[in-house]
């Protein structure tokens, strides 16, 4: 099966949610800028919220540019990631309305885990489709980033009920872990180019 449509399904998924996670947050009664001060926890779930699904959107694109064709296996596990990332403006909200309430915050942890996952099963399905040899397969490799995100989103959300800004620390930097696209598979495609 050709990708493309495959592409085009996530891109507009993705453009959904993040047009959903805006529309969430609401015109503040006033105009100076004290009117402001109440929607800061929002707007704090919200920017974090748009890293995620940015750095989801780009991964996603880097990896499937990697590979020729999909198969059914993949589009159930592309479903299964969409699935979800379409969760986060849900817990966004909650988080950011309730102002980093412990069980918000928790759950917020377990979508990303969830998503997370998820990427890596649909990873791990693009690979067993392309082969062992594959750029993709070569390109990521053991997958070390995705292993220590899900280990520190673990740890983020048994920590969250003993301190939810330490898990709301673990989860920016698993944010900022993968703020700068993954460049393996670039490289791997620029080497194998440059050896033909």
């Amino acid at each position: 099966m050709q990708k493309s449509r495959l592409e085009a399904f996530s891109d507009g998924v993705i453009a959904v949610i993040i047009t959903i996670m805006v529309l969430e947050m609401k015109v503040p009664h006033g105009e100076d800028p004290a009117a402001l001060a109440p929607l800061m926890p929002v707007f704090v779930s919200y920017v974090l919220s748009y890293l995620y699904v940015g750095i989801y959107w780009n991964n996603h694109h880097h990896m499937l540019h990697a590979v020729k064709t999909i198969n059914g296996r993949i589009l159930w596990a592309n479903l299964h990631l969409l699935f979800w990332l379409s969760l986060i403006p849900f817990v966004t909200g909650w988080m950011g309305e309730n102002h980093f309430a412990v069980v918000p915050v928790a759950l917020y942890g377990f979508v990303l885990l969830m998503s997370a996952i998820a990427y890596y099963f649909l990873s791990r399905s693009l690979m067993r489709h392309d082969g062992s040899e594959s750029l993709l397969a070569s390109a990521l490799g053991t997958d070390f980033k995705g292993k220590i995100s899900v280990v520190v989103y673990v740890a983020a959300i048994l920590l969250c009920f003993v301190n939810r800004w330490i898990a709301l620390g673990l989860y920016y930097f698993v944010a900022f872990l993968w703020f700068i696209p993954d460049r393996r598979i670039e490289r791997m495609r620029e080497r194998r180019s440059g050896a033909q």
